[in-house]
């Protein structure tokens, strides 16, 4: 999510997201941005283009016994099937109130939707924790990948963690991949998924639907890439 201001440009959502909570508009925003999500999600799929979408979820939010009722909610008025949806939480907001957080993830995995914890190695939590969630998903922290072709603890790092998460029936996403290098790496190590600018940076639905319709998986270059190559 971007903020187009009139007088500022385009403001990331780093420098607002935290002003909504102080003021008590997150609960709104959030819901905003499901909705939205799903809605354009669902508008993919009449196109013949089954992704899924990951909305993250602010740590106030979580604690507010409603959002699964909301999440259903962003469901029904949509009509976007549950299994493309994924909430996403940050790692640290699980920590604020882990029972509470434990109740209404479980809730909303019974309605079909995923649940994955955002930047994954950055808290200051015990790994017992994995074992009390309803995850589907750890996302590895982009300060983990930022050096990965030049640090060896990085790589030692990320590897213990796609493995202890694979142990644990949990699927990896890493965050932050910005070269052709990182994607070997990862690949390596078996990281299910792959995020970052080497892709594309965020982009309007109405830009993803072209830069859709360029990409081809030629080694998993990005579209501009596979066109100097072709």
């Amino acid at each position: 999510m971007r903020w187009p201001h009139a007088l500022f440009g385009m403001i990331n959502p780093e420098r607002f997201v935290g002003l909504a909570e102080q003021c008590g508009l997150i609960g709104e925003l959030d819901d905003w941005v499901m909705r939205r999500a799903c809605r354009d999600v669902c508008r993919l799929h009449g196109q013949g283009l089954e992704l899924r979408v990951g909305v993250n979820c602010s740590a106030l939010n979580l604690s507010d016994p409603e959002l699964p009722a909301r999440v259903d909610n962003a469901l029904r008025s949509s009509c976007l099937p549950a299994a493309y949806l994924t909430i996403e939480i940050t790692e640290n907001a699980l920590m604020g109130n882990l029972l509470q957080a434990a109740d209404s993830l479980q809730k909303i995995r019974e309605l079909g939707v995923r649940v994955s914890i955002d930047d994954f190695g950055t808290g200051y939590s015990s790994l017992a924790y994995l074992r009390r969630l309803p995850v589907n998903t750890l996302k590895i922290d982009r300060s983990f990948v930022r050096e990965l072709d030049t640090n060896q603890q990085d790589q030692e790092l990320t590897g213990a963690i796609i493995a202890m998460a694979h142990k644990l029936q949990l699927r990896v996403v890493a965050e932050g991949v910005e070269s052709l290098k990182h994607v070997s790496l990862l690949r390596s190590q078996q990281c299910d998924l792959l995020q970052g600018f080497w892709f594309s940076k965020p982009l309007p639905v109405a830009d993803l639907l072209e830069w859709l319709s360029l990409y081809r998986p030629i080694d998993v270059l990005p579209p501009q890439a596979q066109q100097q190559v072709s």
